[in-house]
């Protein structure tokens, strides 16, 4: 199945997390791929994870038949995205980039600090940013063709979490910015709200909460985000730009 090409993920530190069933996917379909984590965010927040988690995943994609590296990188540092790019192309002929890691830290108006801010900021924007403008360098000059996707998540969640929901937001006016400012380029670029799929963070009452607020009886998992994300990188889903997406179970709509 090698040779579609290679696609970077970020946020793949964590068996249970949405970039370890994002990657999971990916490789089943016959990408090669790039996974990037960093593992003391995870610390910092106290989610659980094994000592080995990122390699693991690794292998459990090279069973599928493609190759993998794992890169551990802040992408909190600006110089680490056009980094992590190289790395990407040097595998094969780029293709894309899933957005998958986030910084998140609860605090609402008046006890968010600005260091809290900026950091929020600098991972969940600016890396977007910097990242896409990396990937530019690999576009033609036109192309009605999709060249490139990216596919970022995102939440709409911003009370009493209104750093992390503050920067998501910009996160979104920046991906689909991109998608618009370089479709004619080739790139496809969507924003996708994966609502509340429980990866380890979630305490009885915001589980309990979520789920009644599911149509469907259940949250979500990694992989019915991983479906998704899969489709946008196909060739069936390449006419999709621009867009902000919800693979939710109708969560949003309730």
């Amino acid at each position: 199945m090698a040779g579609k090409g290679t696609i970077l993920i970020t946020g793949v530190g964590r068996r249970r997390g949405i970039g370890a069933g994002i990657a999971l996917g990916l490789a089943a379909d016959g990408w090669e791929l790039l996974l990037n984590h960093w593992t003391p965010y995870d610390d910092r927040l106290g989610l659980v994870r094994g000592a080995h988690d990122a390699d693991d995943i690794a292998d459990d994609c090279r069973a599928l038949g493609v190759r993998v590296e794992v890169a551990s990188a802040d992408l909190g540092d600006p110089g680490v995205p056009g980094r992590l790019v190289e790395s990407a192309a040097a595998l094969g002929p780029l293709r894309g980039a899933v957005l998958s890691h986030c910084e998140s830290v609860d605090s609402h108006t008046l006890d968010t600090t600005v260091e809290s801010w900026d950091r929020h900021f600098a991972v969940n924007a600016r890396a977007a940013w910097l990242l896409i403008k990396a990937l530019a360098a690999y576009l033609p000059e036109a192309s009605t063709d999709a060249v490139l996707r990216v596919v970022a998540l995102t939440s709409d969640h911003y009370a009493f979490n209104l750093p992390y929901g503050a920067s998501k937001g910009a996160l979104d006016r920046t991906v689909q910015a991109a998608g618009i400012e370089l479709g004619r380029r080739g790139l496809r670029a969507n924003v996708l709200n994966p609502g509340p799929v429980d990866t380890g963070w979630m305490d009885e009452k915001i589980r309990a909460d979520a789920l009644a607020a599911t149509p469907p009886g259940r949250l979500g998992t990694p992989s019915d985000i991983a479906d998704l994300v899969r489709f946008l990188m196909s060739d069936a889903g390449g006419w999709i730009n621009a867009q902000l997406l919800f693979s939710d179970g109708g969560f949003h709509t309730g």
